[in-house]
């Protein structure tokens, strides 16, 4: 393994431990809590219907939009209550995976 020689302070949950760090370890990206305010492409395909509009309030697992991908019509959903702030996609449009398409606050 590929680690420091020196140990390193390592803090979880309140408590202090020594340890040596490795490379892997050390370059990983830092976690960060998923917005569920930001609903994404699950998968690559093309955007086929939107049902709601910009400022329109919605429920939890309201369906937002169609996604088809592979011939197969995907409804995605509200994660979240909340108020739609803005709709980045349009109908017909091809989106990548992890493309942003609604924003709900």
């Amino acid at each position: 393994m590929d680690c420091d020689k020196k140990y390193s302070e390592l803090y979880v949950n309140g408590e202090t431990y020594k340890t040596k760090i490795c490379r892997k370890f050390a370059e990983k990206p830092v976690w960060e809590a998923e917005d569920l305010g930001k609903i994404t492409a699950f998968i690559p395909g093309t955007i086929r219907e939107i049902m709601v509009k910009k400022g329109q309030k919605v429920e939890k697992g309201e369906v937002l939009l169609i996604l088809e991908a592979m011939k197969m019509r995907n409804r995605v959903k509200a994660q979240i209550s909340g108020k739609i702030k803005t709709i980045h996609v349009k109908s017909n449009q091809i989106v990548a995976k992890n493309t942003l398409l609604i924003e709900l606050i």
